[in-house]
């Protein structure tokens, strides 16, 4: 992760929200929507609330028009730091204490954020790694500019933790397969297909999935490999919930 950033990490410990007094936080959402959906469903689940006041402010900037992480990765596509970036001057602006970015590849791009912004940033990359601290070898299902950004296989080797990412022709039916997921089918054959690419990953000795693109959970969920599916989108909201209550303490 590029060493200007301010990032935070929090542990998860089952926190209630009944009577609690909440941080604000800030979403760099649109990257995909219905994956900053999915995050943003994922923070009201794990927050126990009896009513709408307990439940953790979120302010969202769905922002559909970031250009795409995976061809600047690539070097075949606009930078989207500089939108990323302006993207938490506004949260910031609007009252957000912490950002969450629900999208792997976009931390490829974090520099313009940092130099934008005074608030922290918990990384996506950092809490999915943290979850997966009981293995000795992990499964990366990730884009091809995610990969190529090597943010997992950094942050799991900073935990002496072997990553195991995908061959080449697996990765191009990742592709294909997120591309369908972002327009909208999530059907049986995608399921299928992607529960496959997975298990390719067990069988070379994968002893979890790190589920390392926001679209993936969608359509791979846990029990459905005799491994476990490491959301990267439950990850971070785990990690959300007990941020904005650490922080308001």
């Amino acid at each position: 992760m590029p060493s200007a950033v301010r990032t935070t990490r929090f542990e998860f410990s089952g926190v209630s929200g009944l009577s609690a007094s909440f941080k604000t936080v800030g979403v760099l959402g649109g990257m995909g929507p219905d994956a900053t959906i999915d995050f943003l469903s994922e923070v009201v689940s794990l927050t126990r609330a009896g009513c709408d006041q307990d439940h953790i402010p979120m302010l969202v900037d769905n922002n559909t028009k970031v250009p795409n992480r995976q061809a600047a990765i690539l070097g075949d596509g606009d930078d989207p730091g500089p939108i990323i970036g302006q993207m938490g001057r506004r949260l910031e602006a609007a009252g957000a204490d912490f950002l969450v970015m629900p999208c792997n590849s976009a931390h490829a791009f974090l520099e313009p954020l940092a130099e934008l912004t005074t608030i922290a940033l918990i990384s996506i990359i950092e809490v999915t790694a943290d979850a997966c601290k009981d293995c000795s070898s992990v499964g990366i299902l990730a884009t091809d500019g995610c990969l190529e950004f090597g943010g997992f296989q950094q942050a799991l080797r900073d935990r002496g933790i072997a990553p195991v990412v995908p061959e080449a022709p697996d990765v191009a039916e990742l592709m294909r397969l997120i591309t369908r997921i972002k327009a909208g089918d999530k059907g049986p054959e995608v399921q299928r297909s992607m529960r496959v690419l997975a298990g390719t990953l067990v069988e070379r000795g994968a002893e979890a999935i790190i589920a390392g693109c926001t679209e993936i959970p969608l359509v791979l969920s846990e029990g459905e490999l005799p491994v476990p599916v490491i959301s990267s989108t439950r990850a971070l909201a785990r990690a959300t919930v007990a941020a904005a209550v650490a922080e308001s303490r």
